[in-house]
C-alpha cells in the first residue's frame, strides 16, 4: 500500500511572520484521518520571517527534529542550550520530562525555511537533552545518509525510538533504493525538486506513506533534489 499526501491537502496558519505547511494535524488543524503514521507525529514546513520566531513555549516526552534548509534558526531553552541550526545540519530535542525553549529566525534580514519533525518517543519522562550535528552535502549527494536513528551509528543523530531516518540530494536520473524489512513502514517527503517513488511521481512538499512495501525506489526528475526518508516500526 502506498499513500500519497500531497503538498497542496496539507494543513495551513498563516500569522503573518509565519507561514506554515502541516502533512499531519497540528494547532488549530485537525484531519481525524491525518493523526501521523506509526511513531511519526509531525511534520510541519515552516517559513518565519527576519527576526520573528515562536516565544518561549514547553514541550513534553516528544523527540523534535528540526532540518533547516534555507536561511538560520535559533534555539534558547530552559536548560541552558542555545544553538544556531543551519543547512546540513539535524538537531534532535528530547523533550523528555518537560522543556521550555524557544525558536527564532537568527538573521533580521533573511526569512529561514525549515522542516520541524515529531516522533513519539519509545518511552515516557526521558531526561531533556539536545544533539546537534553537521552532515556535509557530499554524504548525500547520490545515496541515502543515515542521519538519525535509535542508536546513533554512522554518526547519526540518537533519536529515542526505534527509527531511521536518511537524506539525500539528488540530480535528475539519480537513484537510491531503501529496502523495507517485514513488517515495517517508510515515509518519503520530498523536500525540493521531483521524484519517481515506486512509479508515483511527487513534487516538493508532498508524502508518501508505505506499508507491506519491499522497498522504496526513488529517481531524481531534476537537478537539486533534496528528500528524506523515515524508516518506521
Amino acid at each position: 500500500m502506498i499513500d500519497i499526501r500531497r503538498a497542496e491537502e496539507r494543513g495551513t496558519a498563516n500569522f503573518g511572520w509565519l507561514d506554515s505547511r502541516h502533512t499531519f494535524s497540528f494547532g488549530d488543524y485537525y484531519d481525524p484521518k491525518q493523526m501521523g503514521f506509526g511513531p511519526l507525529r509531525v511534520i510541519n514546513e515552516d517559513r518565519v520571517n527576519p527576526g520573528q520566531g515562536f516565544g518561549t513555549h514547553g514541550h513534553r516526552d516528544m523527540e523534535i527534529v528540526s532540518y533547516v534548509l534555507e536561511g538560520a534558526l535559533e534555539l534558547k531553552d530552559s536548560i541552558g542550550t542555545g544553538s544556531v541550526i543551519r543547512p546540513g545540519d539535524v538537531q534532535v530535542m528530547s523533550a523528555g520530562t518537560g522543556i521550555r525553549h524557544s525558536e527564532f529566525n537568527h538573521s533580521k534580514r533573511e526569512p529561514v525555511h525549515f522542516l520541524q519533525i515529531w516522533v513519539v518517543p519509545n518511552r515516557e519522562g526521558i531526561a531533556p537533552r539536545y544533539e546537534q550535528k553537521t552532515f556535509p552535502d557530499a554524504e548525500k549527494r547520490g545515496r541515502l545518509r543515515l542521519v538519525g536513528s535509535s542508536d546513533g551509528r554512522e554518526g547519526s543523530v540518537v533519536i529515542h525510538q526505534d527509527v531511521e531516518l536518511f537524506a539525500a540530494l539528488l540530480n535528475t536520473g539519480e537513484q537510491v533504493t531503501h529496502a523495507l524489512a517485514t513488517g515495517r513502514k517508510g515515509w518519503l517527503q520530498v523536500v525540493r525538486g521531483a521524484v519517481a517513488m515506486n512509479d508515483r511521481d511527487l513534487h516538493a512538499g508532498d508524502g508518501a506513506a508505505l506499508e507491506g512495501e519491499p522497498a522504496l525506489i526513488v529517481t531524481a526528475k531534476v537537478d537539486g533534489t533534496e528528500i528524506l526518508v523515515f524508516d518506521l516500526p
